[in-house]
């Protein structure tokens, strides 16, 4: 049962993160950079530091006896996570929103919840548990769901460029392709960014955190991720010329743009307050919340492209196609739950 909870909070943090960057498209008189900035500042410095004050008792004295060699992997995991979050959003320029998801988030998937058991050596005497069986035919059906979902994607944004619906394509694989690679390897960090942290949540849990263990992590981890955002933005920024925008935008629309930009900071920070809760609960398997989480990413957003009609003008094909892909990834994420049930 607690793991079937576990799940259910994966769940909620995935739908958090599948709405996540729609207030973007509500920004106006912004540059990415400047935009990309003010979320970061909220949900990669602000919020972590907030919420694990107020949910993690004596958090000073937790941050004094922590061991320091944990603090330091998971913000030098983060770092890699920030460049890897940057490149996927250049990877969506030249590629595509689908076929970004399909190869970045796919190989996410994989790399984020196989490392950590295998840095530690235990990648055999984990799939020799009970339930085993289950979680590698899950993640292997999760990754074949997340490329049919890409593939429909694609599908539907070439209708849509013959239609004359979508004009200005920058598509290359040549520039695309290895920053989805980029993107897919360095954003699988941060799951062991996590997992590297976990020694200062079992401090703060020593200390009464109980289930809120994670957010101590998150200081280190999204603290590292907005170091490597920072720098990149600022030199866009110096690059283009925009600083000013943090002080002009189009009329009446600057309080506006600040309120988006928090808005995603909040929705971005939400996904992994829920993916900590989720975490503590999925037992001898933990390792496979990040695969859990990933599956869940594509199937929520997907959903919400649908509800808001990004789908309507896709073929009867295309959307067969994207049928048998959710059916593909619900499976998947019901033999992960059924996996982790039998090790429970």
């Amino acid at each position: 049962m607690t793991v079937i909870i576990g799940v259910m909070l994966h769940a909620v943090g995935a739908s958090f993160a599948s709405l996540c960057y729609t207030p973007e498209k509500k920004v106006v008189g912004w540059s990415w950079q400047t935009y990309w900035l003010a979320q970061a500042f909220v949900c990669w410095l602000i919020l972590p530091l907030l919420v694990a004050w107020f949910t993690i008792p004596q958090l000073m004295t937790v941050l004094q006896v922590a061991p320091s060699e944990a603090m330091w992997k998971s913000f030098l995991l983060g770092m890699a996570y920030g460049v890897g979050g940057t490149a996927f959003g250049l990877a969506i320029r030249y590629m595509g929103f689908s076929l970004t998801y399909a190869i970045s988030i796919g190989i996410s998937c994989i790399i984020g919840t196989l490392l950590p058991p295998f840095v530690k050596g235990e990648l055999y005497e984990v799939f020799a548990r009970p339930g085993a069986e289950w979680i590698a035919l899950g993640m292997f059906l999760g990754v074949i769901g997340i490329a049919l979902c890409g593939k429909a994607g694609r599908e539907k944004e070439m209708n849509m460029e013959v239609q004359g619906l979508k004009t200005g394509s920058t598509f290359s694989i040549k520039k695309g392709l290895p920053l989805c690679l980029l993107a897919g390897v360095l954003s699988a960090l941060y799951g062991f960014s996590i997992d590297q942290g976990q020694p200062i949540a079992d401090v703060a849990l020593e200390y009464g955190a109980g289930n809120y263990q994670s957010n101590v992590i998150y200081i280190f981890s999204n603290t590292g991720a907005f170091v490597t955002t920072f720098f990149y933005c600022f030199y866009l920024h110096f690059k283009e010329k925009t600083f000013s925008e943090f002080k002009i935008s189009s009329p009446g629309f600057l309080k506006r743009n600040y309120a988006l930009a928090a808005l995603t900071g909040v929705l971005w920070y939400a996904q992994f307050f829920f993916y900590g809760l989720g975490h503590v609960r999925m037992g001898d398997y933990k390792f496979t919340s990040w695969a859990v989480h990933m599956i869940m990413l594509v199937m929520f957003s997907t959903l919400a492209g649908v509800m808001m009609g990004e789908w309507s003008m896709a073929k009867r094909k295309t959307i067969n196609y994207l049928v048998f892909a959710m059916f593909t990834l619900l499976l998947a994420v019901l033999l992960l739950t059924f996996g982790n049930y039998l090790a429970e």
